[in-house]
């Protein structure tokens, strides 16, 4: 049992110490060495658990999707909007989720399968956006696929502005500009007053999100919430 914990740890540190070289250097850039000298490990503890710096890679753009579940609300619209807001706010204050997408974003990233996230992130607002559509919350014109692409679209480049801007300060205002743009064009009208698009909201779910599991997801290892602000 202690040999298992020890390996989780182990596996954790790498991955850690992988995202923030991914991160500071991109993904070409960065070097098996640099990680290695970061996590402080030796090779070979490197390599049990991971075969190569693609792998890695491919670990930390896994690592931005295991996120505490948001809860659901009644209203599936909200939970799409929360979905973004919570993102956004990991964005803002956890180095595993920043370098997920530093690496999701990194077209210099030869031979590196960056579709995971996307399509992930996609299949997630398609099946909301199904529910929302059998609730009668969606205009009838609306098809859920077509839509959800345009929204994670639209979010991977307005989270990129936003880290070029002031390094994801005003993400969650951004999220909530973009929510306002689009969605008059695919809600209906008394579902769309109902909604909170507040900047706070991020935070706010994803607080009520970890007290739900217990306070059981790993704290981000970074800046604090109040950093990023």
């Amino acid at each position: 049992m202690a040999e298992q914990v020890r390996a989780i740890r182990t596996r954790r540190t790498i991955l850690l110490s992988a995202a923030k070289v991914f991160e500071e250097n991109g993904y070409q850039a960065a070097t098996i060495a640099q990680i290695l000298s970061e996590a402080g490990v030796t090779k070979g503890a490197l390599y049990f658990h991971f075969r190569s710096k693609e792998d890695l890679a491919q670990g930390v753009l896994t690592e931005q999707d295991q996120q505490l579940a948001v809860p659901e609300h009644p209203v599936k619209v909200q939970e799409v909007v929360d979905s973004m807001m919570v993102h956004a706010y990991r964005l803002q204050t956890d180095p595993m989720v920043r370098a997920g997408v530093r690496l999701t974003m990194d077209q210099q990233a030869k031979g590196l399968d960056r579709s995971g996230p996307f399509l992930r992130w996609a299949e997630v607002g398609r099946t909301l956006l199904r529910r929302a559509q059998a609730q009668g919350e969606l205009l009838p014109h609306v098809d859920p696929s077509e839509t959800a692409d345009v929204v994670v679209a639209s979010f991977a480049g307005i989270q990129s502005m936003s880290q070029a801007v002031c390094d994801y300060r005003d993400l969650t205002g951004r999220v909530g500009a973009l929510m306002r743009h689009v969605l008059p064009g695919v809600v209906v009208p008394s579902v769309l007053a109902s909604l909170d698009l507040s900047e706070g909201r991020g935070a706010a779910v994803h607080a009520r999100a970890l007290e739900r599991a217990g306070g059981a997801e790993r704290p981000a290892e970074g800046r604090s919430p109040a950093d990023a602000r």
